[in-house]
């Protein structure tokens, strides 16, 4: 499952999932520095979806806010 989401760093109440159309917010406190905010969302998003962090992929966005992320969920 590939989904675009938008990322909100330096959030206070982290982890707070939203689906508005076909965008998803994630909000995390890490801040967007040498990757930490990725692996946040990473974690964050398997936690989610109940897969492992190495089922979760980001495509493209590695340095925006904007990216695009692959979900493999196993069923």
């Amino acid at each position: 499952m590939k989904s675009r989401y938008h990322v909100t760093v330096r959030f206070s109440a982290d982890g707070r999932i939203e689906v508005a159309g076909d965008e998803i917010t994630v909000s995390i406190k890490s801040q967007p520095e040498r990757g930490s905010a990725n692996r946040e969302l990473v974690k964050r998003l398997a936690g989610h979806f109940g897969v492992s962090e190495q089922n979760v992929r980001i495509l493209s966005g590695l340095a925006s806010r904007k990216k695009i992320v692959e979900v493999i969920v196993i069923a």
